[in-house]
């Protein structure tokens, strides 16, 4: 899946702006035939999610569409020309000057399709959109509760996870044009020896005729170049880098690599892309990166800001990697859902480490609706695995966050999704997030443990006395049952912006500081413990419930507008020494 480029070959147009837009709650927009075109509509920012634009949509997740109008480029004639989403939540179904092109399920990966055939000098794109919560969707919503689920099914909207269910077009529409005659897909794995690197480049293109492949690497006064001819439309280069400069938190060196595809001598097709030399593996209860033991120190985050919902504007992206190099991180998760393309584009350019993660958040495992729910997470695991794979930062994929994992069928179901992890990347660990710990069965067949710990907060309230021994004590007894590395990828404590308490009282930002602060102490001590994930990097929005107060978690140690709290200060001299 290879990311719109525009170069001499291949062209971009974005389509995000103003947009069209009509809800529709009555559900009568298909039987009117809004898909050729929209009436009465109001005008909305795509992308954004459309419940921070209007009052009346704040709690809408119910059909809604969305239109807007462009003019063919004239460069596009005689080239294929396909319409690429970065993101509609949750089902998406689009028309284009009144042709179905498909739809689409799932609210955080991209989709395509091709529309050569259908543009006319003028062009009316519609989309519909419904962001429903049900049981058998992931993430799941609208879950019945169940004695082996601990559902709270008290949020309005009835979410089963905590964060706000945003629905709309949330991040860039792009038009891109490429050849005909095409480079399809490119996947680079590298490995290092010594001081020296290897890149290997396999690479899927789409031709009739007899071509040649020209790859070129180059970076920090090197350059290597190789031609090749492919053979049944594919081709595999191993290109050998000596003194190769590492990528890292701290050097996030990027060589360069361009793919020429060429026909009778001539360059008809070319893609580029960064390349970072690294490995990362377990060994014992380490984990290494480029063969040195590395502690991933950083957050989860949300996707979420004033105005636009799970849209990051750019400027908001990049004050969020600001706040997390003043403050001393290295590493973040992908917290539920895979974040866009600019964001991962960003880490490779700014040397973070991410853990990749699925939007399964709150699966559930009863017999109704369990097949589905496994189709879609293969889906998912298998669209952001092809989506992100040439992205040095990802360490690792998780395939759930939290899942209600005490049902028989919750083994068999990893099980799956592990090994198609695996069979599509070799090169990376796989794992998932569990709040069980010891009772999670499956981290016996994944490469790490992740576990979420709140004692001292959803239990022991404000008694951090009693909360940090447990807390050591369960680390103990869940490294002596797996024996594997182990990340504690959430812990935190809500903290209103600007409450204040002595002695610290729960929500007040002195509790935060401390609680986040004695679990780093307890953490320190472990040597299996190879990362620690503050819950959360920026205070987000969630549905309404009695203990989320204005609708927020406030677990945040920035706040929503990305100022920071007293936790963020100590957080900073805590991870700006060398531990």
């Amino acid at each position: 899946m290879i990311y719109p480029q525009a170069n001499s070959y291949r062209g971009t147009k974005n389509l995000s702006g103003p947009w069209d837009f009509k809800w529709d709650p009555q559900n009568l927009g298909i039987k009117k035939k809004w898909k050729k075109g929209l009436k009465g509509s109001k005008r909305i920012t795509v992308p954004a999610s459309w419940n921070e634009q209007f009052k009346e949509t704040r709690d809408y997740l119910g059909p809604a569409w969305y239109q807007t109008h462009f003019n063919r480029d004239s460069n596009s004639i005689g080239r294929k020309v396909f319409l690429r989403f970065g993101s509609v939540n949750y089902m998406a179904e689009v028309w284009l000057n009144g042709v179905r092109l498909g739809s689409h399920e799932g609210g955080h990966l991209p989709f395509v399709f091709e529309v050569t055939k259908h543009l006319k000098k003028k062009n009316n794109l519609v989309v519909r959109v419904e962001g429903y919560l049900k049981p058998d969707r992931v993430p799941p919503g609208n879950v019945p509760p169940g004695p082996l689920d601990s559902f709270n099914n008290n949020f309005n909207p009835p979410a089963s996870f905590d964060f706000f269910p945003f629905c709309g077009i949330q991040r860039p529409v792009l038009l891109f044009t490429t050849p005909n005659e095409r480079i399809e897909d490119l996947t680079v794995t590298t490995d290092i020896s010594g001081k020296n690197g290897q890149v290997r480049v396999d690479i899927a293109a789409s031709v009739s005729l007899p071509s040649t492949l020209k790859v070129s690497l180059e970076g920090f006064g090197w350059k290597m170049v190789s031609e090749a001819p492919l053979k049944n439309g594919k081709a595999a280069y191993l290109l050998p880098v000596p003194n190769a400069k590492l990528w890292g938190p701290g050097s996030p060196n990027l060589y360069q690599l361009k793919v020429e595809l060429k026909l009778a001598g001539k360059t008809i097709d070319q893609v580029g892309l960064p390349v970072g030399i690294r490995t990362i593996r377990v060994k014992g209860s380490q984990l290494l990166l480029n063969n040195k033991p590395i502690f991933l120190k950083g957050f989860g985050r949300h996707e979420d800001y004033p105005g636009t919902g799970r849209y990051l504007p750019p400027a908001a992206l990049k004050k969020d990697y600001a706040n997390m190099q003043w403050i001393g991180a290295n590493s973040f998760r992908t917290t539920h859902y895979p974040y866009s393309d600019e964001d991962m584009v960003m880490a490779d350019r700014l040397g973070f480490l991410v853990i990749d993660e699925t939007p399964a958040v709150g699966l559930f495992f009863k017999k109704d609706g369990l097949a589905r729910r496994l189709k879609l997470c293969r889906q998912f695991t298998r669209d952001m695995i092809a989506r992100d794979k040439n992205h040095p930062c990802v360490a690792m994929w998780s395939l759930a966050n939290e899942p209600h994992s005490n049902r028989p069928a919750a083994v068999p179901f990893f099980k799956n999704l592990a090994q198609l992890a695996r069979n599509m990347d070799k090169s990376r660990p796989v794992t998932l997030v569990s709040y069980l710990g010891t009772p999670e069965k499956s981290f016996k067949f994944l490469d790490l443990v992740c576990v979420n710990r709140y004692f001292g907060w959803y239990s022991e309230p404000c008694d951090l006395n009693k909360a940090i021994p447990r807390l050591s004590k369960d680390l103990d007894a869940i490294y002596r049952r797996f024996k594997k590395p182990l990340l504690v990828t959430e812990f935190g404590a809500d903290a209103l912006p600007g409450s204040h308490a002595q002695p610290p009282a729960m929500f007040s930002e002195e509790y935060q500081r401390e609680m986040i602060s004695r679990y780093l102490g307890v953490i320190k001590q472990k040597p299996f413990v190879v990362g620690a994930h503050v819950w959360n990097l920026s205070d987000f929005k969630t549905a309404q419930a009695t203990h989320r107060p204005n609708g927020m978690n406030y677990k945040g140690v920035f706040t929503r507008q990305r100022k920071p709290k007293l936790a963020a200060f100590a957080l900073r001299k805590l991870w700006n020494k060398n531990t």
